[in-house]
């Protein structure tokens, strides 16, 4: 008789262990990545009253609870500003270490960057994953974030796409210049100089660095054909020196570029003969008179006791300079003639000599100038102003971490302040054959034990793990309505166990009252 009041008892200790579990779930409503509990019960061992073992006549002995089980159904995703707010879509947990270097899983993503620049959670727990800025990118260690740093790129190839008005008059310059950078990061002003020469659709060009020339570039001059398209390069140098009297002369080429002209021709006969440049030693072997301009029809004649220096088109500055020694005596001759190389486009090898700093620019102080292909920029020759529409290199500066993102494999890109993107570390997740063999151990936090298993570890996406959302939070996956359902149901049983036993309270009242 009295077995009655026991599972009365028991339904009331059950319900009540229910309602325990039906309230934490409703209390962590609004808590991130929380897991909702639900509780299963089962039956007391029944007390066979027909002393056999056929088990046909069996009374229960009430119930008790089996199992609170964690449900580990997504919550809903919320979306924030924080770029380290990450939540995973699928399966799998995030791992965090304390500071004693115990690991835990969680699925709460609101991390940030402690004082130390390591990544961690609310609870300062540093979170896990591959560094791979460093040696260890395939050892799982601690996310550290600080000191991170973009090294300088040096520049070993540019580029500019512009356009050389074809009705510039001889002489015009156009000047076009970039930000460059050496191997130590430092900033440098490349510039390219054009001129324009006297033949009709060429431009001569120089190269240089802070002011200072190239020590040697592979052509100095550009073609363009009727349609203003870069047809060839080209560079020029004297040829043929001849020389009448006693003197010597030895020529420097100041201005490959603007040596431009045809240098053979065919002559009243039919036959080819090349075009020649010759100068006379004039009245008292001081000044010189040109005989032959070799089509350089605005070309002039500057000399001293020592040099004669030649302008080709006119427009200033020396294209071609001859130091001489010697005796030179009146109507002495130089006669030489210019020869110019001509290829189709192709990209340009520009010799620098020692930056200052000590550093180095391209391969060994040789830049490339991208002129050919499909990546480089067109250079055209039409008529209109002359313009640049786009001028590049592949150099930049060192640079500090300015932001920060997650992409949905777990790889934490950093932006820097010379407007480089690099990867810096990767979130490294764990699963569990068992993940409801996993301990609560508060603040959001499992442990594993040996129920759950060992982690299975792996990066967001690969081997059935859920991929990574960046600023975004999984929230709690606790329904309300359910939870009032399952708070009414524990209630009713509650109070129908209660009632049970007042029942039997009367019963036992009866039974005492028979004496009387």
């Amino acid at each position: 008789m009295g077995s009655a009041l026991w599972a009365g008892i028991s339904g009331l200790n059950a319900s009540s262990k229910e309602l325990d579990v039906i309230a934490n779930n409703i209390a962590n409503v609004n808590t991130v990545g929380f897991k909702a509990s639900k509780t299963y019960f089962g039956d007391v061992l029944s007390q066979s009253i027909s002393g056999g073992s056929s088990g046909n006549m069996q009374v229960g002995r009430g119930v008790m609870v089996t199992d609170i089980a964690t449900q580990f159904g997504a919550g809903s995703f919320e979306t924030t500003g924080n770029a380290t707010d990450v939540s995973i879509d699928g399966d799998g947990f995030f791992m965090v270490n304390d500071k004693n270097g115990a690991t835990y899983y969680t699925r709460a993503g609101a991390f940030h960057m402690d004082n130390e620049g390591y990544l961690v959670d609310v609870n300062g727990y540093r979170v896990q994953g591959y560094n791979l800025t460093g040696s260890s990118s395939t050892t799982i260690d601690d996310i550290a974030l600080a000191n991170v740093q973009s090294a300088p790129k040096v520049t070993s190839t540019f580029s500019f796409g512009l356009n050389l008005n074809a009705e510039e008059p001889a002489g015009g310059t156009f000047n076009c210049s970039q930000t460059v950078y050496d191997s130590l990061g430092a900033k440098h002003t490349l510039n390219v100089a054009y001129t324009k020469t006297e033949e009709n659709g060429c431009w001569g060009f120089q190269v240089s660095l802070d002011g200072v020339e190239a020590a040697a570039q592979t052509y100095s001059g550009m073609k363009f054909d009727a349609a203003g398209n870069l047809e060839k390069l080209y560079t020029a140098s004297v040829e043929g020196l001849t020389i009448t009297g006693a003197g010597t002369a030895e020529a420097t080429v100041n201005k490959p570029g603007q040596l431009y002209k045809s240098t053979v021709i065919v002559n009243e006969e039919g036959n080819e003969e090349v075009v020649k440049i010759k100068l006379t030693r004039g009245e008292g072997a001081t000044s010189w008179t040109i005989d032959e301009n070799g089509g350089y029809d605005n070309m002039s004649v500057t000399a001293t006791a020592d040099t004669v220096e030649i302008d080709l088109d006119g427009a200033g500055g020396a294209d071609i300079t001859f130091a001489l020694a010697g005796a030179w005596a009146e109507n002495n001759t130089i006669e030489f003639a210019i020869t110019c190389t001509e290829v189709d486009p192709v990209d340009l090898a520009v010799t620098f000599g020692n930056i200052s700093n000590g550093a180095t620019i391209g391969n060994s102080n040789v830049v490339t100038w991208d002129i050919e292909g499909s990546s480089a920029p067109p250079i055209t020759g039409y008529a209109s102003t002359s313009v640049i529409r786009s001028l590049s290199n592949d150099g930049y500066a060192s640079g500090i971490l300015r932001s920060l993102s997650i992409d949905g494999e777990g790889k934490i890109s950093g932006f820097f302040t010379n407007g480089q993107t690099s990867n810096i570390a990767q979130l490294v997740l764990a699963d569990f054959e068992n993940p409801w063999g996993l301990k609560k151990m508060g603040s959001n936090l499992f442990g594993e034990t040996i129920t759950s298993g060992p982690a299975i570890k792996n990066v967001p996406g690969a081997s059935g793990m859920g991929e990574v959302k960046s600023n975004c939070l999984e929230m709690s996956n606790v329904d309300i309505a359910t939870e009032f359902i399952n708070m009414i149901t524990a209630q009713k049983a509650y109070q129908a166990n209660a009632r049970v036993i007042t029942t039997q309270d009367q019963v036992l009242t009866e039974l005492m009252n028979i004496k009387r």
